[in-house]
């Protein structure tokens, strides 16, 4: 997993929280990162219908979906996030043990059973569970 997935669901929340339209500089700001990665993140949850955009350079940004009710699933989706992943694997399908032959494809059934998991429990998770959180610990 990349830090993408973090960039958006602070973004979303803050978006959520905040109830406006806020240019990337101001999300930036509050996400601790540069306006270039979270318009290259936020494009992508634009395409997958997660956050609107207006135009403009005195009050354009982004804005949350009020229509819409987004899970942390569908952020991790719009972002092909995978929680487990490798790109090693340990031993060869062309040696003669079953062990070193196996495990390959052993791991990689773990690594897809385990990323829906994760996606089957980020579904319950919503943008406003998240907020309501953070403001209860505080």
């Amino acid at each position: 997993m990349n830090s993408d997935f973090i960039v958006a669901v602070h973004a979303m929340v803050y978006l959520h929280h905040k109830a406006e339209t806020l240019s990337s500089e101001v999300l930036a700001e509050n996400v601790c990162t540069n306006p270039a990665r979270i318009r290259r993140v936020m494009s992508r949850l634009k395409k997958a219908g997660l956050v609107e955009t207006k135009e403009g350079r005195l009050d354009g940004g982004y804005s949350y979906r009020k229509t819409k009710k987004v899970t942390l699933a569908q952020i991790s989706q719009a972002l092909d996030v995978r929680f487990a992943e490798t790109n090693w694997h340990s031993g060869s399908e062309a040696l003669p043990c079953q062990v070193a032959s196996g495990m390959a494809g052993y791991i990689d059934g773990l690594y897809g059973a385990l990323n829906q998991r994760c996606q089957d429990y980020l579904e319950g998770i919503t943008i406003a569970d998240v907020e309501k959180t953070l403001f209860e610990n505080k």
